[in-house]
């Protein structure tokens, strides 16, 4: 789900056509595992500081198609390996020490 900074650029026309471009340019298949690919991922993710940014937001350079599970994944994995060293997160979302 789109942050609230960025929704405008995500329902832009230009998002829109460099988007459905690049899902063709890469035959709508993942480049991490080669299923049928659905999400196109910014590599460096946007920020409110480059959201405005041509460069970071539009560039097939900074792009790649992802499935939904590796772009869930990625989405992740940095959650993952906080609760691989120990901790967790409790429903209020505080990371807290995981007990057991």
């Amino acid at each position: 789900m789109a942050r609230e900074f960025s929704k405008k650029f995500y329902n832009s026309k230009q998002w829109i056509k460099c988007r459905n471009s690049f899902k063709q340019s890469k035959f709508h298949i993942c480049n991490r595992c080669g299923e049928p690919g659905e999400e196109v991922h910014h590599i460096i993710y946007l920020t409110p500081e480059n959201i405005n940014d041509p460069y970071i937001t539009l560039s097939f350079e900074n792009l790649e198609l992802l499935c939904s599970s590796c772009h869930s994944t990625e989405h992740n994995r940095k959650y993952k390996e906080v609760v691989r060293n120990g901790l967790k997160f409790d429903n209020f979302g505080n990371l807290v020490v995981d007990d057991g």
